[in-house]
């Protein structure tokens, strides 16, 4: 899988900030976001082969960049989230996502 691109849109940059040099340092092509707004404009504008999204995230939250995202293409999509309940996991998955990670997580 080395050389894929990932886009990682999350908006705590220590938690940005770890998946980037953790999924860099396994030879992954990582870009970050950290808005909604930007995340979308960077799946739009450069198509990854891997989107991890934040739920939460200032002005457009991650089901709305999701809902978009949907509306031209399915690149796989991993929503990483605090949003921990199965009413949220469900609505995530129904919105798209290909599956669920909460946080905390343990990157390996």
């Amino acid at each position: 899988m080395s050389g894929e691109r990932l886009l990682v849109i999350e908006d705590d940059k220590k938690i940005a900030d770890l998946l980037f040099r953790g999924l860099a340092y396994e030879g992954y092509t990582v870009s970050v976001a950290d808005n909604g707004e930007r995340g979308l404009a960077a799946a739009r504008d450069a198509v990854p082969d891997l989107i991890i999204l934040d739920w939460m995230l200032p002005g457009m939250d991650g089901l709305e960049v999701l809902r978009r995202i949907r509306t031209v293409d399915e690149t796989p999509v991993l929503m990483l989230t605090a949003k921990e309940s199965v009413q949220n996991r469900v609505e995530g998955l129904e919105t798209g996502a290909d599956d669920y990670l909460v946080k905390p997580f343990a990157f390996e």
